[in-house]
């Protein structure tokens, strides 16, 4: 009774299968001409290649240049000039060095 109730598992498709639709995807073939080519059916290789698509890392360039201060410090930065406005460099820095973040001028 309780198999009943538990919820269906497809079957998993071989690494080998998935080796051969994947990259004909990428040349551009259609579902319709690999599922013939591969004698399989359209339906067993439409969730291959969604898979495929959803897992695919996103190769895309870092968004601009990294920043100079975390925002752990960058919030440290703001909460030391609120209490104390008229702090220097030097004590700023050293309290910095303290914190862990990296000594920059």
């Amino acid at each position: 009774m309780s198999e009943q109730n538990q919820a269906m598992r497809s079957k998993e498709f071989s690494v080998e299968l998935r080796d051969r639709i994947v990259p004909r995807h990428r040349s551009g073939e259609g579902y319709k001409n690999i599922s013939a080519a591969l004698k399989v059916p359209k339906n067993t290789v439409t969730p291959i290649i969604l898979k495929f698509k959803n897992l695919e890392p996103p190769r895309l360039p870092r968004a601009g240049r990294p920043a100079k201060l975390r925002n752990r410090g960058r919030m440290a930065l703001v909460r030391e000039v609120t209490k104390n406005p008229m702090v220097t460099l030097t004590e700023f820095q050293s309290s910095f060095v303290e914190m862990g973040e990296p000594y920059r001028r």
